[in-house]
């Protein structure tokens, strides 16, 4: 069974929350152990994301950059890969974000996060709170991670 990390940044309006609970039920549907965790209240400790076998990554668009605490785990990331490559590169990884408009963080997350290993799918976004056909979206995203990482 392959193990899926949904980490994401949610916090004033939930609406990059919602997205995160969709790709999660999409990997889940596909047979796939998740976990989410949101940034905004955790802390994601980089040993831990070494044992996983593919990643989502979500976030809103805060002044059409990443949030924060995303940026945090990069850092983390970026850190414990100078001294131990090993389960950090090379994942399947799956983008999605929210924004109020403009949504210029698509591009910062595609900039971002390409080191991280191979891509799957189309970054999602949602223009506020997602609607259905978002939520579809990223219910396929998830799909798509879990079967690409068996």
């Amino acid at each position: 069974m392959a193990s899926v990390l949904v980490l994401y940044h949610s916090q004033e309006y939930g609406n990059t929350a919602e997205m995160a609970r969709a790709v999660a039920a999409g990997a889940q549907g596909a047979g796939a152990a998740v976990t989410l965790t949101n940034t905004n209240e955790k802390r994601m400790d980089v040993e831990q994301y070494r044992t996983f076998d593919a990643v989502a990554f979500g976030s809103p668009d805060y002044f059409s950059y990443i949030a924060g605490t995303l940026k945090v785990f990069l850092d983390d990331w970026t850190i414990a890969k100078k001294s131990n490559p090993q389960g950090l590169e090379g994942k399947p990884y799956a983008l999605f974000y929210s924004h109020g408009g403009g949504g210029a963080v698509r591009r910062v997350l595609e900039e971002l996060f390409h080191r991280m290993g191979s891509q799957v799918g189309e970054t999602v976004g949602s223009y506020g709170k997602p609607n259905e056909a978002t939520l579809e979206k990223c219910r396929k995203l998830g799909r798509r991670l879990a079967e690409s990482a068996r």
